[in-house]
């Protein structure tokens, strides 16, 4: 178990390592490709440093406002607090605030930057769809995010994919509305062909980075959500309600309306559309959770 946990967390670090050289490596590439030399890789590392700063201080503010999310206290929801209390006792951790989202959708998530700034939201559709061992097992798999500091992974993540994004959004812009020096150099017959080809391969990365990246933050949630379940069930000790949760939702298609693919990650199941169509497939592809029939069977064999 502890292999396991040190196994993620160090391939977890490295792939936000990975993350920040492809930061760096845009404002490198794309600064000498617009003729700004070194300057590029240093605004990189600014808005890097600066971005991953904030979202470490606000990203818990910032997932709970976007996804709707209301703070509930005991008086509101008794069961729900009765259930964190008991599976805070057992995992060691302080009581996080406690969050409910009006969404008839079955699901959950954990965020904040540590135990100690932490939060729980359920939706009213898993209040009322799942009985209390199965809530006892998906609180105890938030907990599990907590505790092994997967919120702030994914937080610092999905932050710096939205620096890639805007980085290839503005350099595609640049490009086809006003050129960089060294594009226009060429179309003015400098001679120099190996401006061209800089100029197709920026465009190539333009186009890839954002998609590269969203691979890697898909990769580092697959990781922590099958950690997750299995560091859950040794809050609860039953296996077969976490089981019987996830079996509920892998029945349940309803898509939680305030969740987006930036959040996507946070949840205990997709909360984006998984049926047909191109919008269906499209999420399958950069899917943030392991498939729920592979994360039962691991349960059934503990």
């Amino acid at each position: 178990m502890w292999d396991l946990y040190r196994k993620n967390t160090r391939r977890s670090w490295l792939l936000i390592a990975g993350f920040v050289l492809v930061v760096l490596g845009l404002g490198w590439f794309f600064g000498t490709l617009f003729g700004y030399g070194p300057a590029g890789l240093a605004i990189a590392a600014v808005v890097a440093t600066l971005m991953t700063w904030l979202s470490y201080r606000n990203g818990d503010k910032v997932v709970l406002a976007v996804s709707r999310a209301r703070e509930v206290t005991h008086e509101q929801e008794p069961r729900l607090h009765n259930i964190v209390e008991g599976l805070c006792i057992a995992a060691g951790l302080p009581k996080p605030k406690i969050y409910v989202v009006e969404d008839p959708a079955p699901n959950a998530f954990a965020t904040g930057r540590d135990p100690q700034h932490s939060a729980v939201a359920v939706t009213r559709g898993l209040l009322e769809k799942m009985n209390r061992v199965e809530l006892e097992g998906v609180i105890g798999h938030e907990l599990a995010h907590v505790k092994n500091r997967d919120t702030l992974v994914m937080a610092v993540a999905a932050t710096l994919l939205g620096i890639v994004v805007l980085v290839s959004d503005w350099t595609l812009r640049s490009m086809f509305w006003g050129g960089g020096r060294r594009r226009g150099g060429a179309r003015d017959g400098g001679g120099d062909g190996g401006a061209w080809i800089f100029f197709l391969v920026g465009l190539v990365l333009a186009i890839l980075m954002p998609i590269i990246a969203q691979i890697l933050r898909a990769t580092i949630s697959r990781q922590r959500e099958s950690l997750a379940d299995v560091s859950g069930v040794r809050y609860t000790r039953y296996p077969p309600g976490l089981i019987s949760a996830l079996e509920k939702l892998r029945d349940d298609q309803t898509v939680v309306r305030s969740a987006s693919r930036a959040t996507a990650a946070l949840w205990i199941e997709s909360p984006l559309q998984r049926g047909g169509g191109f919008m269906g497939s499209l999420n399958r592809m950069f899917d943030t959770h392991p498939p729920l029939e592979e994360r039962i069977k691991v349960l059934k064999e503990l």
